[in-house]
């Protein structure tokens, strides 16, 4: 206890600005709660996204060979599948989509894993002599829990809430007749998170769903294993030290244990299941954690370098980054929380999948070329179907007087508000290809409730209109816009969000450049479009842009439909930064697969300005 207060204590004064919510009383409800899967169709490009994940990933994988077969083999030493986070994201995309061959593959997968178990509960790849003890068998195992419970969560299924508690019993059983044991291969406790992410979360989501209080308490109680207890300080790699897969240096893993703490938070409130959350976020916010396309990590650990080649933004750091904000998001009621969401999706989320879907990236880069994944198993590919599959319960929320629109997008929801009473929300807008949404309301009745909605930290000069009567302004704050009135079916919001372009001054590894940001969307320089250009500058970072020369952005729809680029004006790198500008460079959005760098000088830079989601108060 006495190490635990000095910790906390030591960052009080960084966290003074990071406001989470005091408890008030076990079990405080978070202030928003998502909206079934069922509830909402999405279009846009976020739809469009979901929809490409689907047909074109999800349905295209080869399930038999890359995923079942190990199961049904069992000979393996070690190793790593990721099974479990597959039949996450297949429920999950079955409830959403209804589309009856999703359906079929959740059906498949979730029965022929069943088929696997053992007598003793087992379900894995690994061989009798290195289950549970070997390297990610416990990881395997954990996702497999929470795949088979969120079954029975969306589709009731009973069978695999059985398979679930008995895979979830041996776990518990195998390790507490060695409670000194640490699993994996150095036997260190730091290390052990690694071998282990997802476990707490996956025993939490089995304890809501059954009220056995086995589960909670292994999470809780086990001596070595206390969610409430973990209360690790961020560290970075230093140059040439070993790969380490820690709580303390690794982002995933990090971040992982923190949605754990606020989900352990919903179920036994206490002020210290949220030090944690403050720490990642102060790191990213405050201390130059956060990368300008939304995610962060360097070889898969934190990193305050702004460094941003090599590996750089692992696709399970923004996968992580996007659900802690969520659970944030609604725990919290703050909408700056909603704009870092944003920003990772639409920058390095969307840029880790190729534009028809197909192909994922382990990490997406900010400077120099990008790689995609050879393999559709291990967790990268899995979290980032399991992620996508849950961005339609982020679009908007409900509270106990209203609605809450988080994202922007082409979309419909019907949320239940009280007494059997429910409304029907229906965006109609091409963000963020521009800025403006229009919301149209049908309530099941007349009556009064709460709208809020988010207005962007990007946007200082939004507007907003009811049923066609003058726009008024409305500005970015701590919290929601509330629109607090009695509603008729037909109502509609028209808000209006101007796009101009800013130049986003850089950090550290890019001090004295800045990136170009239209919205939330970061622009950057393409191969595709560049190829010439490109063949005689080395350094495309390098360029100086002339801010002057920026125009009208134009449709480009190479890499999305509705996409966005721009020509600008540039001098060579080293060159000088006089009349006429020689060189013609076109900047399109970060999602181009074929970027290679995202910033550059300017000829002024008193252009720039700072990034509205770091160092910003509450």
């Amino acid at each position: 206890m006495n190490h635990y207060l000095s910790y906390l204590l030591s960052f009080t004064s960084a966290f003074a600005a990071v406001n989470l919510p005091a408890v008030t009383a076990y079990g405080e409800a978070p202030m928003m709660k998502p909206l079934r899967l069922s509830d909402i169709k999405v279009g846009g490009e976020i739809g469009r996204r979901l929809d490409i994940t689907i047909n074109n990933n999800l349905l295209a994988l080869d399930v038999e060979n890359a995923f079942l077969l190990p199961f049904r083999q069992r000979n393996q030493a070690s190793g790593y599948i990721g099974l479990g986070k597959l039949i996450d994201a297949t429920v999950r995309f079955a409830a959403y989509s209804s589309d009856e061959r999703v359906l079929a593959l959740k059906n498949r997968l979730v029965t022929e894993a069943i088929r696997t178990q053992e007598p003793d509960g087992y379900i894995g790849i690994l061989l009798p002599e290195s289950r549970l003890w070997g390297v990610y068998d416990i990881h395997e195992m954990s996702y497999l829990v929470l795949g088979l419970t969120s079954d029975y969560v969306y589709f009731g299924e009973d069978a695999s809430l059985a398979a679930a508690k008995k895979l979830a019993d041996f776990i518990i059983a195998r390790w507490s007749a060695e409670p000194s044991r640490i699993p994996g291969p150095t036997g260190e406790r730091a290390n052990m998170y690694g071998v282990t992410t997802g476990l707490d979360g996956a025993l939490l989501t089995l304890f809501e769903q059954t009220n056995e209080q086995r589960y909670l308490d292994f999470c809780t109680k086990f001596d070595l294993y206390k969610l409430g207890d973990w209360n690790s300080t961020i560290k970075m790699d230093e140059p040439g030290m070993p790969y380490h897969m820690d709580d303390e240096r690794h982002t995933y893993i990090f971040m992982a244990l923190c949605v754990a703490q606020l989900q352990l938070h919903d179920i036994q409130p206490e002020p210290r299941l949220l030090t944690q959350s403050r720490q990642a976020l102060d790191f990213l916010t405050r201390r130059d954690g956060l990368l300008i396309s939304g995610s962060c990590s360097l070889n898969e650990a934190w990193h305050d370098s702004q460094t941003g080649s090599g590996n750089v933004s692992e696709s399970c750091a923004t996968a992580y980054l996007t659900r802690l904000m969520d659970r944030l998001l609604r725990k919290t009621g703050e909408p700056r929380f909603g704009d870092l969401m944003e920003r990772a999706l639409y920058n390095a989320l969307f840029a880790a999948q190729s534009p028809d879907g197909r192909s994922l990236r382990y990490f997406c880069a900010l400077e120099g070329n990008r790689a995609y994944f050879d393999r559709d198993t291990f967790c990268c590919p899995n979290n980032f179907r399991r992620i996508m599959a849950e961005l339609p319960a982020m679009v908007c929320y409900r509270s106990n007087d209203g609605l809450t629109v988080n994202l922007y997008t082409e979309s419909t929801a019907t949320a239940e508000i009280e007494d059997g009473r429910s409304v029907t929300i229906r965006q109609e807008t091409d963000y963020p290809s521009s800025g403006r949404v229009r919301i149209v309301l049908t309530p099941s009745e007349t009556m009064e409730f709460c709208l809020r909605l988010r207005i962007p930290g990007w946007c200082p000069q939004a507007t907003l209109a009811i049923n066609g009567e003058p726009a008024v302004p409305v500005h970015p704050g701590a919290s929601f816009h509330e629109i607090r009135r009695v509603w008729t079916p037909g109502d509609a919001v028209t808000l209006d969000m101007p796009m101009p372009w800013r130049f986003v001054r850089g950090r550290k590894a890019h001090e004295g450049r800045a990136a170009l940001m239209r919205g939330p969307v970061v622009y950057c320089v393409g191969a595709a479009n560049n190829a010439e250009m490109l063949t005689t500058c080395e350094k495309p970072g390098d360029l100086v842009i002339d801010p002057a020369s920026l125009g009208t952005p134009v449709e480009d729809t190479a890499f999305r439909p509705g996409g966005r680029k721009v020509l600008v004006k540039a001098w060579p790198p080293n060159g000088p930064a006089t009349e006429p500008v020689p060189l013609d460079v076109v900047l399109t959005e970060f999602v181009d697969p074929t970027g290679v760098t995202t910033h550059f000088r300017l000829a002024d830079v008193t252009n720039a300005v700072d990034d509205e989601l770091v160092n910003r108060q509450p």
